[in-house]
């Protein structure tokens, strides 16, 4: 939008990227109306499974998306009737629609999302499988040099975000990265959910910034707080760091 403005040169609005959730109940009708929803088409609440598809195609070819992300694939059900109806139907989407489909689930291998919910040896055939490249979302470590860096970079993205009056540099990736490391466990979800809410507690007390002590009053979901026991003994007495080494030289 920034290259290329906020309309198309036929003077409509220019959406580069539609996001649909799905549910476990999600037939083709309901993608297709779920689609036109985020459009926000007048016509998204009636017509057939057809009419309903070629309506969303007619918006993404004039909205130039260029991006279809589908999050939550992992609440349908591959082996009932739904679930076949809607691999089939992505299949359609990636041929007609003009876009590259980003699907988004947990698990989806293990759910037969590669092998459209046959078995094992049906994978071989199954078109999703050839036609899907997967992209894997692994935790954090801190076991290599590199893993430390790639924790330690992605801690300065995250201070770079945060809205916090009296914020300073190595807030996170210097003054709380393993104690950041040992609450999350190196999960990203955990990670965001920890500084959100401790980012919310730290604007309503008037503290401004985020410390240990702050975010020793904060909650983090379930996972997270049964696995960081074993974490914190081990960054305490120093076995593991989640710090670089350029980093802990430029503390010394």
């Amino acid at each position: 939008m920034a290259e290329q403005g906020e309309l198309t040169v036929q003077g409509h609005e220019r959406l580069p990227v539609c996001r649909v959730g799905l549910t476990g109940n999600t037939g083709m009708k309901d993608l297709n109306r779920a689609m036109l929803e985020f459009f926000g088409h007048p016509g998204r609440n009636r017509g057939t499974t057809a009419q309903l598809g070629q309506r969303a195609l007619d918006c993404v070819l004039s909205c130039e998306v260029r991006l279809l992300a589908l999050d939550d694939l992992h609440f349908l059900k591959w082996r009932n009737t739904h679930g076949i109806e809607v691999s089939n139907h992505l299949k359609w989407i990636a041929n007609e629609f003009p876009v590259t489909p980003l699907v988004i689930g947990v698990g989806l291998a293990d759910k037969g999302l590669f092998s459209e919910g046959g078995t094992k040896g049906d994978a071989a055939m199954a078109q999703t499988g050839r036609r899907t490249t997967r992209l894997g979302m692994r935790p954090f470590t801190i076991e290599t040099e590199k893993n430390r860096r790639e924790w330690r970079q992605m801690l300065l993205a995250l201070e770079q975000r945060v809205v916090l009056a009296d914020k300073h540099p190595g807030m996170l990736a210097d003054d709380l990265s393993d104690y950041l490391f040992a609450r999350s466990t190196g999960h990203i979800g955990s990670l965001m959910t920890l500084i959100n809410r401790s980012c919310q507690r730290a604007v309503r007390s008037g503290e401004e910034s985020l410390s240990q002590v702050l975010l020793d009053g904060v909650m983090n979901d379930e996972a997270s707080e049964r696995a960081r026991k074993e974490l914190e003994a081990a960054l305490e007495k120093r076995r593991l760091t989640s710090r670089p080494r350029t980093a802990r030289k430029k503390a010394a």
